[in-house]
């Protein structure tokens, strides 16, 4: 007996020791391991994506007096009838008949990162493919994966009609696209509000041909008529007289997410305030850190 309970002591006191080992070393491992490196919920992250700061319902679902239909959410029809076209929004939920449910994950990720759709055909404007050529390959596969999880509406809508010519391609073939430095918000902020969220596809003017003057980017000036009338894009650069340069974050924040200006006049449509309410205090941060960046422009 005496012998079985040194045995006993030996084994007990050889795995506390070992346990104390191994819990030192995950520690200092934990305390290594980059936070970027630390997994996150795809589904999770494509939903925060496509119902903030992405707003793809601000086109993709059809609108009433009142706002979005209900049991239409993504299900496509809004007409956007310009004089060079009048697209028709897809319905991008995964119906196999008349939405994206017969599409490959890979043939989801083409159609939003090159604007090609699986028959061939260029997906032209207002989808702003030339910003979502920059979506990061992870940020890509998490909104594949929340559309294929989003209820499927059966609702077939018209194809979109082009007067002008349509590129062959927006660009050679996107191979790879890495997230954005974590620990560098001018650079996540241009991310969110470029191949994310496309703010300034929407507020930078355009040349003739229909592309956009980056070297004007967020000026302002493009009109958006509609039934509130015209709206225009607002110069968003930091110019003090004509920008947002003397506005505080918060009436920054507060003209993102609740569509007030800083003057306390309400802000008109496109701008999808319902959708950029959800987009999260850190990501607001970085935009702001962006958009105080820009060349000011008067």
């Amino acid at each position: 007996m005496s012998r079985l309970r040194e045995a006993a002591r030996r084994v007990g006191t050889f795995d506390m020791n070992d346990i104390r080992k191994a819990l030192l070393g995950a520690l200092l491992l934990l305390a290594a391991w980059p936070a970027q490196a630390q997994p996150a919920d795809p589904l999770a992250r494509g939903r925060y994506l496509v119902e903030s700061i992405a707003g793809c319902g601000n086109c993709h679902t059809p609108k009433g007096p009142q706002g979005d239909l209900p049991g239409l959410a993504l299900a496509g029809g809004q007409v956007f009838d310009e004089q060079p076209f009048r697209a028709v929004a897809s319905n991008i939920t995964p119906d196999p008949d008349t939405g994206i449910g017969r599409w490959t994950d890979a043939q989801i990720a083409r159609a939003i990162r090159e604007g090609i759709r699986p028959d061939g055909r260029i997906i032209g404007p207002p989808m702003p493919i030339e910003l979502y050529r920059g979506i990061s390959d992870n940020d890509l596969a998490a909104m594949v994966a929340y559309l294929r999880s989003v209820p499927p509406v059966r609702h077939a809508v018209p194809a979109s009609e082009y007067r002008m010519p349509l590129p062959p391609a927006y660009g050679p073939p996107v191979a790879h696209v890495p997230d954005p430095p974590a620990n560098d918000p001018v650079a996540r902020g241009a991310y969110l509000a470029g191949p994310v969220g496309h703010c300034i596809e929407c507020h930078t003017p355009m040349v003739e041909g229909g592309r956009r003057d980056w070297s004007r980017t967020g000026a302002g000036g493009q009109p958006f008529p509609g039934p509130w009338g015209t709206s225009v894009a607002r110069n968003i650069t930091p110019d003090h007289e004509h920008g947002i340069g003397a506005w505080s974050d918060a009436q920054i924040i507060r003209a993102v997410a609740e569509g007030v200006s800083a003057d306390g006049r309400p802000l008109f449509p496109p701008m999808g305030f319902s959708y950029y309410a959800r987009i999260s205090p850190a990501d607001l941060r970085d935009l702001i850190a962006y958009l105080r960046s820009l060349r000011p422009i008067p």
